[in-house]
């Protein structure tokens, strides 16, 4: 019996020795991926004891250095290679923990907004940037005189620099990335026209309204289309208008 346990311990010992090298193998694939992953994060971290995020709409986020790179490496998706649609980012990625209130998302499009600017080019698409949050602006504001208001519209105030930075990412950086070379006059025409009629067939069902003030207000949303049909000035941003416009404001 005694001889019968000696051989199984020596039967255990050596099948726990040949699994050993496996399992070291495993804990150290496992240790370098994790420092590849902390590697490429560390290129985003910041070395500055506070770190100031201000956006293109007068906000500024404010993070000691511990908490900024935390939130770098906890959502490494703000930094990933290929730029995903902030709306499913978020929803895939985000938790009640961090991000969850309403407020929350507003702050995770503005670090959005952040990274994705660095990447595409802070300098570079100024011009560009400045246009996109002034159209979505504008469609924001618009419906949010329909609606006379309310908090959804003041959170797409903040979410609107993701979605504009996203639109940047998309956009094409060569002439010869431009397949719809075509006049887009008339249909940025039909686009506009339905703007107003809109507000014309909103204000016929408006009673908050009456009189000589419902003619102002009406003369007020017109003046939000006229800008808009100046800052649509080629096919790329009459696309992610109506992009924005039909993706964020439905209602029934």
């Amino acid at each position: 019996m005694r001889q019968f346990i000696l051989i199984l311990i020596f039967i255990f010992g050596f099948l726990s020795c040949k699994n050993q090298p496996k399992q070291v193998e495993k804990i150290t694939n496992a240790k370098r991926k994790t420092a590849i992953k902390k590697n490429i994060n560390s290129n985003y971290y910041t070395q500055k004891d506070t770190i100031l995020i201000t956006t293109e709409i007068g906000d500024t986020l404010k993070y000691t250095k511990s908490d900024f790179n935390k939130i770098i490496n906890e959502h490494p998706e703000l930094i990933q290679e290929f730029p995903t649609n902030p709306d499913i980012l978020y929803y895939n990625f985000v938790n009640s923990v961090d991000f969850g209130s309403e407020q929350g998302q507003d702050v995770y499009f503005i670090l959005y907004a952040h990274f994705l600017k660095q990447k595409n080019g802070i300098e570079k698409y100024t011009h560009q940037r400045k246009k996109l949050i002034e159209i979505y602006s504008m469609i924001n504001s618009l419906f949010g005189h329909f609606q006379y208001g309310g908090t959804y519209f003041g959170h797409q105030k903040m979410r609107i620099l993701g979605y504009a930075e996203y639109s940047i990412y998309l956009l094409p950086k060569e002439n010869n990335e431009i397949e719809k070379t075509y006049d887009i006059t008339k249909q940025k025409e039909l686009y506009i026209k339905s703007l107003r009629q809109l507000i014309k067939d909103e204000s016929e069902i408006d009673f908050e309204t009456l009189g000589q003030e419902k003619i102002e207000r009406n003369k007020k949303l017109n003046e939000i289309v006229d800008k808009l049909n100046t800052l649509i000035s080629d096919n790329f941003y009459l696309r992610r208008a109506q992009d924005f416009h039909y993706g964020h404001y439905e209602y029934y």
